[in-house]
């Protein structure tokens, strides 16, 4: 049974952008309820979006005039603006621990065994894991690549990129780390990192040099 809303990592190598942010969801008007805002306990108003299979829960369970803690998935559009996709919700004090409440681990849980809605990393904290493409240290940017799983063989997912604020030594470009990630506003704050390795050559440039040589 799955008792937290970010799961362990099955496999060094797993990739995910995956958080928790507190606060009221805005939807853009009654027409769409899909698009809008969440609101944080500062007034910050952050773009967000409601998917797919979650549409039903928040409708029928959750009441949008309180604040609550939602599992998120970040995305920076244009690079730089901060964007939420919000695939849950955490609050097993009130929901019903028979609904799915994550649309990506429906798979792996369908029920929550605990009462507490406090997490023990916090409110805004954020599971980062990919191959670092960029780092200014002096700067505090750093810029992470993302892969997905395709949700089927026939449909090619396109990785995506997630803009840090933090020192990453220049050294570990193109390495696979873990970020320990904080939201502040607007931003990701790095609070720690783990480095896992160098990136693996991929199958697919030696299957080209192969055709280089021919």
């Amino acid at each position: 049974m799955q008792n937290h809303p970010i799961p362990s990592v099955t496999d060094p190598l797993q990739y995910r952008a995956i958080g928790i942010v507190r606060g009221i969801y805005k939807p853009q008007d009654d027409e769409t309820f899909t698009r809008g805002k969440i609101i944080d306990v500062k007034g910050n108003e952050i773009d967000s979006v409601v998917l797919g299979r979650v549409i039903t829960l928040i409708r029928n369970h959750v009441s949008l005039e309180k604040p609550h803690l939602w599992v998120v998935y970040p995305r920076c559009r244009n690079n730089q603006n901060l964007h939420l996709q919000i695939t849950g919700i955490w609050e097993p004090s009130t929901l019903n621990k028979d609904v799915v409440v994550q649309e990506e681990l429906s798979n792996e849980s369908s029920s929550f065994k605990v009462d507490s809605d406090e997490l023990s990393e916090g409110d805004d904290y954020f599971s980062i894991r990919g191959e670092l493409i960029f780092t200014n240290p002096e700067e505090n940017e750093a810029v992470v690549k993302i892969r997905q799983k395709p949700r089927n063989q026939q449909k090619k997912v396109l990785p995506f990129k997630v803009n840090l604020k933090g020192a990453i030594p220049i050294n570990y470009l193109k390495h696979f780390i873990s970020f320990d990630v904080r939201r502040v506003d607007y931003q990701l704050l790095v609070e720690d990192f783990q480095i896992i390795g160098p990136i693996p050559k991929s199958s697919t440039n030696n299957k080209s040099r192969k055709n280089l040589k021919r």
